[in-house]
């Protein structure tokens, strides 16, 4: 490169590689959202558009014929001569390697519109000049595929145009819509699609040719540091200008002898922009920096803060220009830094760490990116770089948050013991347990993720300790996004409840209309029941754990089970809500707990056969179960699936050991507790009872909602119906089993002779009592659980 005269070496390559340039990646993929838009538009609302233009065109279209025959001759030369005028304007900049890229942009478009459903349609413009001007123009004019072809070729030229003349251009192509529909001569709908195709194709092309975004003014750069002293001799390339920007090793003449040039150009702009946006969108304000209002302002804070820092004798370099060059580039220049890197020393310098960090807090600084590579020892004294994400006069959040990176920092390099010690010596017990509410995934900023391999095993390993050396079983972890995972989790639930719900809402109209001949003490009574099942099944579990929590607590987490194993597929969230309850409120581990639930479920499956064992030997009618119990051919299939997944578990190597590991365990824990049950009469009478109530009720709530709208069978059957047919639809994909239950139900009393007229209203005042009112009341118990930290 020569520059005023000398020749200045370059090494390394200077160019972004495909998947760094943001600004033509996001171009591309608006470009692809236009199209999708337009061919969506057209196939599914192509009828409005027309009859809008139609009316639109009626209402602007005020000029008469003469008139509308000037405008439409004087654009469509103007849009004619479009193309050469581009030509020319890039053969006078002599542009030579562009005019490839422009010939192939308009091929390409007029190509793209060429394939109809019969093959392909070539473009039918005669270049001879008929009678009438009009006539000819309107070959091109009514043709998208010409629309297209100027669309790509003023897209790939664009970059490389004078300003003026580029908005000029644009605004005359743009202009091709609103003047038909002024002329009233065709309709524009389908010149968008021409817009949006050749939009596309040039996008893609300058995406892969590049722009002169791409060209680094070196030489500009040359010249500001020539300006600050700075004699420049040669440029190595660190970095390309990818995600971060263009890093340069600059020898310089002495007394420096080198310094470090970073350069920011467009794309690094639309990538920090992006990224703003999204943290603004994600986090809550108090985690997200002031936005700068431009890349420049962005870089200027970066050296302020390296200038404020410098100034307290903590910064590993020293920073001296920032300026705005050609082409939207900025450049930054500073010295070396200074010192070795952190993870060449020794663990004895981590309390001289702690205090480095503690000085810029007492001063309001916060740093804000602690990577390993960005803090060095020089003399025993501690220096930080980056600067990037530092902020003055910032609060406990931002403090908090750079000791919790610290603490990561430090036990990726030496180890979760030592990184703790020395932040409790330094810092406090409170201080460092208030940030340790912060060692959380989303917590941490990319910049420690990229640095540290295993990062996410080190945030784990440094709470761990913080708990153990502090004492504090309990940190609350802080809630750094805008919504939680408990959030997000609850608005998932909401919506599978909706989705759920709407095979019930449908029949609402037709239950409705039953009401009047319903009997409302029956109703009342069937809903008495179905709460009487929810105190039964917390005394269940609660008898199961061993009595962790008061029996009201328990009472309440059942109903909010309802909500949950009703919103999600074979009820395992209510399963896991339990298991998380007893946990949190019970003090209960992951294991116990777990043991805990999985012996409430399996007393309540054998009580649930015991007790249809019994009534079907009291109801004496095999010939009706019959009706209900499906033919040998599904229970074949059932078993044979049932087989195969057993040889599947036996098979499969990652199968097999997650049975031995985490299957087998729990196991042999729900063993011990029914031998423990045996040898405890009074523990174990209390569970089988709790466990009977549960299905006697919802067949007592069953038998009472047939009672209410005329009855019609006698409580042996239904109880049959309740725990035949129930338990089979239960095995349905759909959560909380909505609409085989009610289809199951239903058939099944209808097998015991209850008419239709009966059978269907009962039914649905039964999963009303048993299920809606609960799941309706579940939703605001659980977040109310949720916000008193009980789940």
């Amino acid at each position: 490169m020569r520059v005023d005269g000398r020749e200045i070496p370059v090494s390394g390559s200077l160019l972004q590689p495909l998947i760094r340039r943001t600004s033509d990646i996001i171009r591309v993929v608006l470009a692809i959202l236009s199209v999708a838009i337009v061919i969506t538009g057209s196939l599914i609302t192509r009828p409005e558009w027309l009859a809008l233009e139609e009316s639109v065109s009626n209402i602007v279209g005020f000029l008469n014929p003469e008139q509308s025959n000037m405008v439409y001759l004087i654009y469509g030369m103007l849009i004619l001569a479009l193309p050469f005028a581009i030509f020319i304007e890039l053969v006078l900049r002599r542009q030579w390697k562009l005019l490839a890229g422009y010939a192939a942009a308009g091929w390409l478009a007029v190509l793209a519109l060429s394939f109809t459903g019969t093959g392909l349609s070539t473009p039918k413009w005669h270049l001879q000049v008929p009678d009438r001007l009009d006539t000819f123009l309107g070959q091109f004019l009514d043709d998208p595929r010409w629309i297209a072809m100027l669309a790509a070729m003023l897209t790939v030229s664009s970059p490389w145009l004078p300003t003026r003349p580029r908005r000029w251009m644009w605004f005359l192509l743009l202009m091709f819509a609103p003047i038909h529909l002024v002329v009233s001569s065709v309709v524009p709908a389908r010149a968008m699609l021409g817009l949006a195709v050749g939009w596309l194709v040039g996008a893609i092309i300058v995406w892969l040719v590049g722009t002169p975004a791409l060209e680094v003014p070196l030489d500009a750069a040359v010249r500001v540091l020539a300006r600050r002293g700075f004699t420049v001799q040669g440029f190595t390339v660190v970095h390309p200008a990818g995600r971060g920007p263009l890093l340069l090793a600059t020898a310089v003449a002495e007394p420096a002898g080198e310094i470090v040039v970073e350069m920011y150009g467009k794309n690094q702009r639309s990538f920090g922009a992006m990224r703003q946006l999204w943290r603004l969108i994600t986090f809550r304000p108090s985690e997200t920096a002031p936005l700068h209002g431009s890349m420049q302002r962005a870089v200027e804070h970066r050296a302020l803060m390296g200038i404020a820092i410098g100034d307290l004798g903590k910064a590993d370099c020293s920073h001296f220009t920032v300026a705005a060059l050609d082409r939207g580039w900025m450049l930054y220049a500073h010295t070396v830094p200074e010192g070795t890197r952190l993870a060449d020393h020794k663990s004895d310098v981590l309390p001289g760490v702690w205090r480095a960090m503690a000085d810029l807090h007492r001063n309001q600084i916060t740093l804000g990116d602690l990577q390993p590579d960005l803090i060095r020892i020089k003399h025993g004294d501690t220096l930080f770089g980056g600067f990037a994400a530092a902020e003055f006069g910032s609060g406990d959040v931002q403090r908090n948050s750079d000791i919790a990176q610290l603490l990561v920092t430090a036990t990726s390099l030496f180890g979760s013991k030592v990184a703790v010690a020395s932040a409790i010596e330094v810092l406090g017990e409170n201080a460092v347990v208030s940030a340790a509410r912060r060692l959380t995934r989303s917590a941490m900023p990319t910049g420690i993720r990229r640095s540290i391999p295993h990062w996410h095993k080190d945030v784990q390993k440094a709470s761990q300790e913080v708990r153990d050396q502090t004492g504090h079983d309990q940190i609350k972890t802080a809630q750094v996004t805008r919504f939680s995972r408990k959030q997000i989790i609850q608005l998932i639930l909401l919506v599978a409840l909706v989705y759920v719900a709407y095979p019930f809402i449908s029949q609402v109209p037709t239950f409705f209309s039953q009401l009047r001949h319903i009997n409302w003490w029956w109703a009342l009574g069937g809903l008495g029941i179905s709460a009487a099942t929810y105190v039964g099944a917390a005394l269940g579990l609660n008898a199961c754990a061993g009595y962790p929590v008061k029996l009201r607590w328990m009472t309440l987490e059942q109903l909010a089970n309802t909500f949950v194993a009703t919103t999600t597929p074979a009820g395992v969230g209510g399963l896991a809500l339990s298991v998380r309850y007893l946990q949190q409120s019970g003090g209960l581990t992951t294991t116990r707990a777990t043991a805990a639930v999985a012996l409430q479920q399996t007393v309540q499956v054998v009580t649930h056969l015991s007790l249809l064992v019994l009534f079907s030997i009291v109801a004496g009618t095999s010939s009706n179960l019959a009706h209900i119990v499906p033919d040998a051919t599904v229970l074949y299939l059932v078993g044979g699936v049932g087989v195969g997944f057993i040889g599947l578990f036996v098979l499969v190597p990652k199968l097999r050991h997650w049975v031995n590991h985490s299957v087998r365990p729990q196991v042999k824990e729900v063993v011990r507790e029914l031998t423990d049950l045996a040898r405890n009469p009074k523990r174990f009478s209390v569970i089988i009872l709790a466990c009977a109530t549960i299905t006697l009720g919802q067949a007592f709530a069953l038998w009472v909602s047939v009672e209410a709208f005329g009855g019609g069978t006698d409580f042996v059957a239904v109880t049959i119906v309740t725990m035949i047919g129930g338990s089979l639809a239960s095995a349905a994909p759909t959560p909380g089993g909505v609409g085989a239950v009610e289809a199951a139900l239903i058939g099944g009393l209808a097998a015991f002779g209850v008419p239709a007229e009966v059978a269907v209203p009962a039914v649905l005042l039964y999963r009303v009592l048993t299920c809606w009112i609960p799941v309706l009341l579940g939703w605001p118990v659980l977040k109310w659980m949720s916000d008193k930290d009980m789940i």
